[in-house]
């Protein structure tokens, strides 16, 4: 197993690739915002599965890291009031 990471000051998103699938580990709320276009993947409590044999959904992919980065800044700007 291999990973990699998107991070803006902390992680925002992880990926593994497995034998028969890629591992997406964005957060349970990321999970939860998107729970209606994640219908037809793989799910757990904080990750995605994405099946080789079928192209990544990059559309759906920027937008859960764009909502993890909104998320984060969000959450830095509570700290900072």
């Amino acid at each position: 197993m291999g990973d990699a990471r998107f991070l803006v000051r902390r992680i925002l998103v992880t990926f593994a690739a497995f034998k028969h699938h890629i591992g997406f580990y964005p957060t349970p709320s990321a999970l939860k915002a998107f729970a209606k276009d994640l219908s037809k993947f793989a799910t757990a409590k904080g990750s995605i599965q994405f099946p080789l044999e079928k192209p990544l959904p990059l559309s759906l992919i920027r937008k859960i890291t764009a909502f993890r980065v909104r998320e984060s800044i969000d959450e830095d700007r509570k700290w900072k009031t």
